[in-house]
C-alpha cells in the first residue's frame, strides 16, 4: 500500500541517527516527486529538491549556518537544561534526545550577523521532542529577546514546532505568555522582529511569539496552524497537507507577509534588515527648522502653473486613462530595494493595496499605494476599489513605520472604496475611520501623493499627511463625476456638466488649500512618459522629505493638526471663493465700462452723411 506524503514525512521526521554526526535526512530519491537527489547541489547544500522545490527539514544549527555570515554566530545559554519532568519515563526520553541530537534542548539561540547586520538568532529543532515549547525553550527564547532589547539588535527566529510539550504539563502552556511578554519588550524598544515559519510550525510556538513578528515569512508548502486539521476532501495543494494549514492559504488569508523559497531567504533577510535595522535619528528637535530647500517650491509645484489649465473633464479623462502609471509603476521607478509585504493578519490580503519597505534615495521608507492595475490585472486589483482588509493592511504598515521610525509615503489612486455587501459585513466604515485616525497621529513624517483618481473617502483614508502632493493631471473629489452626474441628472446624466462644480483638478485643490504642491506631468499626461513623471515625483518626494525630517515630532503633529483644522474656514475655501467673486465682479464692471465708452465714441464720432455734408460745405 502506498503511503501518503504526510505518512512518509512523519516517518521521515521520526528518524533519529545513532550519533549527532550522522546525517539523518540525506536521501537518494525525493519522497515527493521521486526525482533523484544524489549529487544534486541544491539538495546537498540546502535540502531543497531541485525538481519539485520540496523543502526538507533542517536542524537548528544547519539553518543558522545558512543564514548567519560565516564565523559570526556565537551561541548563548547553551547550558540551560531541564532538571526534571513529571514522570521518570518522560525525563529519560528527553535526556535520550541530547546525545542523539547534539542539543541540550529544542532551541538554539545566539548572536550573529546577516549581511553585516548584527542580529539575535533563534532556531527551533524538530528533532528534540518535536521542537515543542517547554519550560527551557520558553526560557531560552525569552532570554534571547531580552538580550536583543538590551543590545538594541533585531531578532530573526526560524521556527519549527510540532505542538505542545506535554511532558512539562501546565508549565509548557505558561511559556506562551512568557515569550509574548518578552516580544513586547522588544517592540517597546522599537526593534525589528522577523520570523520564518518552516515545515511544520504548529502548536504553542505558532500561537505565541511566532505570530508577533513585524514581518512573517514562510517556506512554501509548509504545514502551519495552531491545530492542523485533517486532509479535506477536494482540497487543492500538496497531497497530505491540508489546504487551510498551508503556507499558500495563510498568504491568501493575510496571515503572513511572503512565501519565500529557502534558496532566496538570506538575500531577502539582508534587504529587510537593511531597511528595518535601527539607525541614528535624523530628528534634531529644532522647532524653527524644516523649511523647504531654497528653490524647491518652484520645481515641486510644476513648471506650467502659469499656463492655461485644461477643462476639468479633460483632467478626469487623463486621470482615468487605462495606461496611466499606477502605484506599482511609480514604486518600481522611484524606490530601490522595494520589498512588498502582504496581509492584514485578520482576514485577507487585498490586492488593491500594495505596501512594503524601500529606499527613497538613501532613506528607508514605508510605502502604501492604491493599485488599479493594467488591462488583465485591473480585475484582480478590483480596479483600485479598496476592501476593509486593504485599509487594515495599510494600518498595519502605518504601525510598522511608527515603530521603526521610518517616514511614510502613500500613493492615492482609487475611484473609491468597494461598497458591496461583503465590505459592509467586514466593517468598511470602521476600517476607513480607524485608518484615517491612525494616520493623523503618526509621530513620523508623512507624505501623500494623488497620482490618478482621488475618489471620496477611499482616497482621504490614506491622505491625512503632513504634505499632500498631486500630479498635474490627477483628480481629487468628494465623489466620482459619474456618481455625481447620476445623482444630479437622473434621467439624462451628463458627466461633463458636474466636473467643474466638483472642483477636482490639481489647480482647484491647490487654490482651496487641500494640497500643498503640484507635480508636473508631460502635456499629454503621465502615460506618455512614465519615466519622466516618476523622476519628477521622486525629486518632489526627496525635497519634501528633507524638509519634514528636519522637524521635531512635536512640530509635525502640531502642524498636521492645524493644517486640517483650518480647511473650510475663511483662511482657505471662503477666501478663494470670495476672491473668485471679486474677480468676476471686476471683470463684469470692466466689461460694462468698455461698453459705455464704445457707445459714447460712436455717438460723438461723425457719421458718413454728416461727413459728406461738412465736406460739401
Amino acid at each position: 500500500m502506498v503511503r501518503s506524503l504526510a505518512d512518509r514525512l512523519s516517518a521521515f521526521l521520526g528518524r533519529t541517527p545513532s550519533t549527532p554526526e550522522e546525517d539523518q535526512w540525506l536521501l537518494d530519491v525525493c519522497i515527493h516527486c521521486n526525482a533523484s537527489l544524489a549529487d544534486a547541489p541544491l539538495y546537498l547544500r540546502q535540502r531543497v529538491c531541485p525538481s519539485c522545490r520540496f523543502h526538507y527539514p533542517l536542524t537548528a544549527r544547519e539553518r543558522i549556518s545558512l543564514l548567519a555570515d560565516p564565523g559570526t554566530f556565537r551561541e548563548s545559554q547553551r547550558s540551560i537544561v531541564s532538571l526534571g519532568l513529571p514522570s521518570p519515563s518522560q525525563t529519560r526520553r528527553a535526556r535520550g534526545r541530547r546525545p542523539r541530537t547534539g542539543l541540550t534542548e529544542a532551541a538554539v539561540t545566539g548572536r550573529g550577523a546577516i549581511g553585516g547586520t548584527p542580529v539575535i538568532l533563534i532556531a527551533l529543532d524538530f528533532r528534540f521532542l518535536g521542537g515543542a515549547m517547554g519550560a527551557v525553550v520558553g526560557e531560552k527564547v525569552s532570554l534571547a529577546f531580552e538580550l536583543a532589547a538590551r543590545r538594541r539588535m533585531p531578532v530573526v527566529a526560524v521556527i519549527t514546532s510540532g505542538g505542545a510539550r506535554i511532558q512539562d504539563g501546565v508549565l509548557s502552556l505558561m511559556q506562551m505568555a512568557k515569550t509574548s511578554l518578552a516580544v513586547n519588550g522588544l517592540h517597546q524598544q522599537k526593534l525589528p522582529f522577523i520570523s520564518v515559519l518552516t515545515n511544520p510550525t504548529t502548536g504553542q510556538a505558532y500561537s505565541s511569539f511566532a505570530n508577533l513578528a513585524d514581518v512573517i515569512l514562510a517556506e512554501p508548502g509548509a504545514l502551519l496552524g495552531l491545530v492542523p486539521s485533517n486532509v479535506q476532501p477536494g482540497a487543492s495543494g500538496s497531497a497530505g497537507v491540508p489546504w487551510v494549514n498551508s503556507t499558500e492559504s495563510h498568504l491568501l488569508h493575510g496571515m503572513i507577509d511572503r512565501a519565500t523559497d529557502r534558496e532566496h531567504l538570506k538575500e531577502l533577510l539582508v534587504v529587510l534588515l537593511g531597511l528595518m535595522a535601527p539607525r541614528q535619528s535624523t530628528d534634531p528637535g529644532d522647532e524653527t527648522g524644516g523649511e523647504l530647500p531654497s528653490g524647491a517650491e518652484d520645481s515641486i509645484e510644476g513648471e506650467r502653473l502659469e499656463e492655461l489649465w485644461p477643462p476639468a473633464w479633460e483632467t478626469v479623462s487623463l486621470a482615468q486613462h487605462s495606461q496611466r502609471p499606477t502605484s506599482l509603476d511609480f514604486i518600481r521607478r522611484s524606490l530601490s530595494s522595494f520589498v512588498e509585504l502582504h496581509g492584514d493578519r485578520l482576514y485577507g490580503d487585498d490586492p488593491s493595496i500594495v505596501a512594503g519597505l524601500g529606499c527613497l534615495g538613501t532613506r528607508p521608507v514605508v510605502v502604501i499605494g492604491q493599485e488599479k492595475g493594467h488591462d488583465v490585472t485591473a480585475r484582480e486589483r478590483h480596479e483600485g476599489r479598496t476592501y476593509p482588509e486593504g485599509f487594515r493592511k495599510a494600518e498595519r504598515m502605518m504601525r510598522l513605520s511608527s515603530k521603526l521610525q521610518l517616514p511614510l509615503i502613500t500613493l492615492i489612486d482609487t475611484p473609491g472604496p468597494y461598497y458591496g455587501r461583503e465590505s459592509e459585513e467586514r466593517g468598511l466604515g470602521n476600517a476607513i475611520a480607524s485608518t484615517m485616525a491612525l494616520m493623523a497621529q503618526l509621530p513620523i513624517p508623512t507624505i501623500s501623493v494623488v497620482i490618478g483618481e482621488g475618489g471620496s473617502e477611499g482616497a482621504l483614508a490614506l491622505g491625512v499627511a503632513d504634505r499632500l502632493l498631486m500630479l498635474e493631471k490627477a483628480a481629487y473629489s468628494v465623489t466620482s463625476p459619474e456618481n455625481a452626474a447620476a445623482l444630479l441628472y437622473r434621467e439624462s446624466p451628463d458627466v461633463g456638466q458636474v466636473t467643474n462644480p466638483l472642483m477636482l483638478t490639481a489647480q482647484d485643490c491647490l487654490e482651496l488649500g487641500i494640497i500643498d504642491a503640484i507635480v508636473a506631468e508631460p502635456p499629454e499626461g503621465a502615460h506618455v512618459n512614465p519615466d519622466e513623471t516618476a523622476q519628477r515625483l521622486k525629486a518632489a518626494l526627496e525635497a519634501e522629505m528633507a524638509a519634514l525630517t528636519a522637524r521635531s515630532t512635536k512640530r509635525l503633529l502640531r502642524d498636521r493638526y492645524r493644517k486640517f483644522r483650518k480647511m473650510g474656514e475663511y483662511s482657505s475655501h471662503f477666501r478663494v471663493a470670495l476672491a473668485q467673486e471679486v474677480s468676476h465682479l471686476q471683470r463684469s464692471v470692466a466689461h460694462g465700462v468698455r461698453r459705455i465708452r464704445r457707445s459714447r465714441r460712436r455717438r460723438s464720432s461723425p457719421g458718413p452723411e454728416q461727413g459728406q455734408e461738412r465736406k460739401t460745405d
